[in-house]
């Protein structure tokens, strides 16, 4: 029976973390993801407005949410020329 436990408290041991770790990977491609969600839409916009969008004009206009943000926390940013980036927000 303490064979089966050590064994069982060694697999835990070295699971925790490789989630630990895949955790974070997943966090950053989905804000990646998000990105590039972003440009398209900031693409949309420019071609029916002729213009550079504000993330609030693309929120207003519904080319995105409320409060758009990557799942991890990090804050979407609009340049003027359209270049879309995440910045540390909390992630």
């Amino acid at each position: 029976m303490m064979i089966v436990l050590l064994i069982i408290t060694v697999l835990i041991l070295i699971a925790i973390p490789n989630v630990t770790k895949h955790s974070k990977s997943i966090d950053e491609k989905g804000c990646e993801a998000y990105v590039k969600m972003v440009e398209g839409q900031v693409q949309a916009y420019k071609m029916d407005k002729k213009s550079v969008p504000t993330l609030t004009a693309l929120t207003t206009d519904g080319y995105l949410p409320d409060n758009p943000a990557c799942p991890n926390g990090n804050a979407i940013t609009i340049t003027g020329d359209g270049k879309v980036t995440a910045t540390n927000g909390g992630g």
